[in-house]
């Protein structure tokens, strides 16, 4: 019985990054993001490969090694090695996690590195930046579409956004499978996520429109094809160019309704947010006023005016 919940966002971290004392040296690396702003949102299941895996607090360290094209999980002074353990660990776990909406992994970390982990060469002993933590590799290649970001690339505001905005629509998804998969269901979906597909990859967003009209007779394949395609569109971050694009479009649904000021208003807060003299949030912010003035459920309905919540303050600074 899978542990999702619709009412509750649950996405995994690293327990090091809420202050969980499990590293090697008996410390944490504590993220006052995910403590103070982050829980807010998200419910928190916190992993410690190292320590599942028995190793102890304090501990030696563990690092990557390529042993001629195998990876291998080792202490740095050789003594053990405990890549079977953590990968049997890692697959009995990334299985178990069917239930959450995201991932926020420890950078650097042999176990849960997301990238540019340092990989060693067991015959020079040198080390490049290439390499990923077991755990999270293993995570990622069985949830391939889960977002997964590492918590020190938070501090990237279109990084953070992206990221976050990924998590909710995972989660919308996972909620609509979970209260009954339909082909009116996933139009629904569709139509709600239009703009903000729009404002992440125009090309995909016109390539899932083509899948959500030309159905098949397998609802699971179609459903399975249109997750995929969604979720590869919001990993690419939205651009200040396809947000005009999106922003021009909303305004075209005010155009007949709005007076030559209000007009005025909201073209100028466009071009200076296209400009880079506002931020996102002020011409959404007009968009939202408008639509408490004049009723227009199709855009009222748009996820794109609001895909996160206002409190994480993540359209405020670009």
């Amino acid at each position: 019985m899978s542990l999702f919940n619709p009412e509750q966002i649950q996405i995994g971290i690293s327990a090091c990054l809420l202050g969980e004392q499990v590293r090697f040296d008996g410390g944490h690396k504590q993220s006052r993001y995910c403590l103070d702003e982050l829980s807010r949102v998200f419910h928190y299941r916190p992993v410690c490969p190292e320590v599942a895996i028995g190793l102890g607090i304090p501990r030696k360290t563990i690092r990557l090694v390529n042993q001629q094209g195998d990876i291998r999980v080792k202490a740095t002074d050789n003594s053990f090695d405990v890549t079977d353990q953590l990968a049997d660990f890692s697959a009995r776990q990334a299985q178990a996690m069917d239930f959450i909406s995201g991932y926020i992994v420890c950078a650097k970390s042999p176990s849960c590195g997301m990238e540019r982990v340092k990989l060693y060469d067991s015959e020079t002993g040198y080390s490049e930046k290439a390499g990923v933590g077991l755990f999270t590799q293993t995570l990622m290649n069985t949830w391939p579409l889960l977002p997964v970001e590492e918590d020190g690339r938070l501090h990237d505001l279109v990084l953070r956004e992206n990221f976050i905005t990924r998590v909710f629509a995972y989660h919308d998804w996972k909620t609509l499978v979970s209260q009954g998969l339909s082909r009116q269901a996933m139009v629904t979906f569709h139509t709600r996520y239009k703009y903000l597909l729009m404002a992440h990859h125009q090309e995909k967003y016109r390539q899932l429109g083509r899948l959500i009209a030309n159905f098949s007779d397998d609802l699971q394949a179609d459903a399975d094809a249109y997750f995929t395609l969604f979720m590869q569109t919001l990993m690419h971050p939205a651009t200040r160019r396809n947000h005009t694009n999106v922003l021009q479009h909303l305004q075209g649904f005010f155009s007949d309704r709005l007076n030559s000021r209000q007009k005025q208003e909201l073209a100028d807060s466009i071009h200076k947010y296209r400009e880079g003299l506002l931020p996102l949030l002020v011409p959404i912010t007009l968009i939202r006023h408008y639509l408490n003035e004049f009723e227009q459920p199709f855009v009222d309905q748009q996820v794109y005016l609001n895909p996160h919540p206002e409190e994480l303050k993540l359209r405020y600074g670009y």
